[in-house]
């Protein structure tokens, strides 16, 4: 398959990529491929769902190189003195930021408590309510998207400045990628629009009624911002020529410490960040309706891809093997 019959190919699809909006690749520091689908261009933006989980992961990385947070496994109360804990529990004073990156901290209930998370005024201090639990700190995975909001109250307070800040002043701006804008609002119609909505958005970031953005998701970006950061991650945190992130961060982020199961395809996880083959050095960033970051250092190729809200489609690493890498090559 060349590139246009790779174009064809999505413009044909009636099956899992038939919501791809765009396809951007990078091949030793130059754009190989940028094609977009649906009325879509390359400056548009999407909601990348989980990608944003991953983004996150990269900014608990520059506040650590600033020095403002002194090291992961600092317990997640200290950044909370001002937090009430409910009576009788106690597993949340053992939790550490490592916990919350490697997706191992423990959580009351079986499922996550969306409602009252996303209808309060303050979705950190919200999530903290959910966090702990009798069974104690188990090193089970289990999956978090309101668990990682935990993470931007630390990165907030630790570096006394708003996530969005930090991520356009130390992330994006260097970068050369457009500065995010806060969404502005969090009703539940504005939410369930936030999701469905099929239309190209502007490059913004979900908040909370505090203006602290959302961890778990909600973070719009374009194919090719993907990219770049995919180029940050292949070069262990440097971008022409200009060091962003430590290098000691980011290979201790995409060191595998979780063998995960069969609902995430038997991959490999990092500190929010995908390992798909044991053998191979490829790693991802992956969210709902197949937006994607792919890391392919083996080969020097950095890709992203974004698609509007579709339900079931999770893992496009394969798609990316069998189909882009071919057409590009």
């Amino acid at each position: 398959m060349d590139k246009e019959g790779l174009y064809r190919y999505v413009s044909e699809s009636v099956g899992n990529e038939s919501n791809i909006t765009q396809i951007y690749v990078m091949k030793d520091g130059k754009t190989v491929y940028d094609e977009c689908w649906h009325g879509f261009r390359s400056t548009d933006a999407m909601n990348v769902n989980s990608v944003t989980k991953s983004i996150i992961a990269l900014l608990t990385g520059i506040a650590l190189d600033k020095g403002s947070i002194k090291n992961i496994d600092q317990k997640v109360m200290d950044y909370f003195p001002d937090y009430s804990v409910k009576r009788g529990e106690k597993t949340i004073y053992d939790v550490t930021i490592r916990h919350l990156l490697t997706m191992t901290a423990p959580y009351k209930g079986k499922s996550e408590p969306w409602k009252k998370v996303c209808t309060s005024q303050d979705w950190t201090l919200a999530v903290l309510d959910h966090l702990g639990g009798r069974k104690g700190i188990t090193g089970e995975f289990r999956y978090s998207t309101l668990g990682i909001q935990i993470l931007v109250g630390i990165i907030e307070r630790a570096c006394e400045k708003k996530c969005i800040d930090l991520a356009n002043e130390d992330l994006f701006k260097p970068l050369g990628l457009p500065e995010r804008l806060l969404h502005g609002d969090s009703s539940k119609e504005d939410q369930f629009d936030f999701f469905m909505n099929k239309n190209p958005r502007k490059c913004e970031w979900y908040c909370d009624p505090k203006g602290s953005v959302t961890a778990g998701w909600g973070l719009c970006m374009s194919a090719r911002d993907m990219a770049v950061i995919g180029e940050l991650v292949l070069n262990n945190g440097t971008y022409r020529n200009r060091n962003i992130i430590s290098e000691g961060y980011i290979k201790e982020m995409l060191t595998p410490y979780l063998k995960l199961g069969e609902r995430f395809g038997y991959m490999n996880y990092g500190y929010l960040w995908y390992k798909p083959y044991d053998d191979r050095e490829v790693y991802a960033a992956i969210g709902d309706s197949g937006n994607i970051i792919y890391v392919n250092k083996d080969r020097n190729i950095s890709a992203g891809i974004t698609g509007t809200f579709k339900p079931r489609i999770f893992d496009r690493v394969d798609f990316i093997e069998r189909k882009v890498l071919p057409a590009i090559e």
